[in-house]
Order: C-alpha cells, then sequence, then structure tokens
C-alpha cells in the first residue's frame, strides 16, 4: 500500500565548520538568521545508533527559508550517525525529514518504512519530547531519511525561529 503523500519539512547538511555552512547557506539561500544550539546531547538512555545506546553531542543551527526548515549539524564527540557520515563523505547534504502528526503516526510511518525495507538506523526522543528516526535505504540511494514528531513544546521554538527571517 503506498502511504498518503509525506512532504519533507526540513533540508539537513552535516559540516565541520557550522560558520562556513551557515555563511554558504545564507548567500545562496538568502537566509536572515540562524538560531544556534551548541552542545545538543544525545543521551545514551534516550537515543540510539545502530541498535546501541547512542552518547554523543553535536552543535546545531536551525534556520528557514519560507516553510522549509533548514539544518546544519556539527558533530562534536561520541560515535554518531553524524560522525560516520562526516568522515565517509566529508560535509554535505545529509537528510531530508518528513513529520508525524503524532507519537502513534510516528510509529506508523517507521513500520511504514521498515515494510519498504528502509532500515532504522538511529532513533531517540530529546528534551521537550520530540522523537525523531532515522531510516536508510542506502541500495536505493536514500542515505537518511528522518521521520520526527514535533510536540507543541519543540513546535513553539520552530516558530519562533521561523519568525526571526521575517524580521
Amino acid at each position: 500500500m503506498t502511504p498518503p503523500p509525506r512532504p519533507p519539512v526540513q533540508i539537513a547538511w552535516v559540516t565541520d565548520d557550522l560558520d562556513a555552512g551557515a555563511s554558504m547557506l545564507t548567500a545562496l539561500l538568502g537566509v536572515r538568521r540562524w538560531v544556534r544550539m551548541p552542545g545538543v546531547h544525545f543521551a545514551p538512555d534516550t537515543c540510539s545508533y545502530l541498535g546501541e545506546p547512542a552518547d554523543f553531542v553535536a552543535d546545531i543551527a536551525l534556520s528557514y527559508v519560507g516553510e522549509m526548515q533548514l539544518e546544519l549539524i556539527a558533530p562534536v564527540r561520541g560515535h554518531s550517525l553524524y560522525d560516520d557520515f562526516l568522515r565517509a563523505h566529508g560535509p554535505g547534504l545529509h537528510h531530508v525529514c518528513i513529520e508525524a502528526e503524532d507519537p502513534e503516526n510516528f510509529d506508523v510511518m517507521l513500520n511504514d518504512a521498515a515494510e519498504q525495507g528502509a532500515a532504522v538506523v538511529a532513533r531517540g526522543v530529546m528534551p521537550g519530547g520530540m522523537q525523531f528516526a532515522y531510516v536508510s535505504a542506502e541500495e536505493s540511494g536514500i542515505p537518511y531519511l528522518e521521520i520526527a514528531y514535533v510536540p507543541a513544546e519543540i513546535r513553539a521554538v520552530f516558530d519562533y525561529i521561523k519568525q526571526e527571517q521575517r524580521q
């Protein structure tokens, strides 16, 4: 069964230099402001990578172009899909994200991905209740697709970041 349309809500790049990435995307896309979140901890009690507890830190910068969220991720320490990607491919486009409307739909979307042959390589719950999972079907040219459930508390932060682009 074909799932309903799930348009991407985010494009994300992994980099070893947030400043360079933000400067270039600002120049190319007309981004006005980036909101930086240094030292985001993906903790082993709530996150996993390759089926094992994850314990890593990344610096993150978020912005918007229209309704599309842009994310820059710079791994800081620990073993992660971001660090592995950077070592294997260098800086570059990492994933697009699609959004689940609620936690139940998040699970449905993960099951749909598994039925299509896309393996879950990382998942977790961030402070504020945001759930995320990265699925991969590399043999089909899809290194990572992020599936996320964004609760109201986090949505308010994203709306603030989006509003910052209009000032």
